[in-house]
């Protein structure tokens, strides 16, 4: 009935704290549902693609890599994309179908190289265990040799 009013133009007597409360209230509904729908990941990704997830821990102690650089190579070696970790060592895309390599790199660590295939609308997890970077390494990250 009230709607009837406001599309003419005449609003029935409705406070201000009690409208103040619906909108409150309607807010925090959407946003409650909002945050399901991404926990529960009702949204997947598009036909013909699927969710590479790569999870970056340190081999001794499984803590997570959050700054290390995370990229998806095609088979030839091209880069398709590059990630970062988020604070659980977690970083996700969505990809076409196909094969990939996972190229994880870290200032600290070795690289770290994963051959991948995505199926389309499945996800894919590659976990990646960073082992400390062997003296001949880190001298070849220094000086680019």
């Amino acid at each position: 009935m009230w709607l009837k009013g406001i599309m003419t133009g005449v609003l029935p007597n409705i406070s201000l704290s009690k409208l103040q409360t619906f909108v409150s209230l309607a807010a925090g509904i959407l946003s409650i549902t909002g945050a399901l729908v991404a926990i529960t990941g009702i949204f997947k990704p598009a036909p013909g693609k699927g969710e590479l997830v790569a999870i970056v821990q340190e081999a001794k102690t499984e803590k997570a890599v959050s700054d290390a650089t995370i990229e998806i190579l095609t088979p030839q070696g091209a880069i398709v994309t590059t990630l970062t970790p988020d604070s659980f060592g977690k970083a996700r895309c969505a990809l076409d179908e196909g094969h990939f390599r996972v190229r994880v790199s870290h200032p600290r660590f070795g690289d770290e190289l994963r051959e991948v295939q995505v199926v389309s609308r499945q996800s894919t997890e590659v976990r990646v265990q960073l082992r400390a970077a062997s003296l001949g390494h880190t001298v070849r990250r220094l000086f680019g040799r």
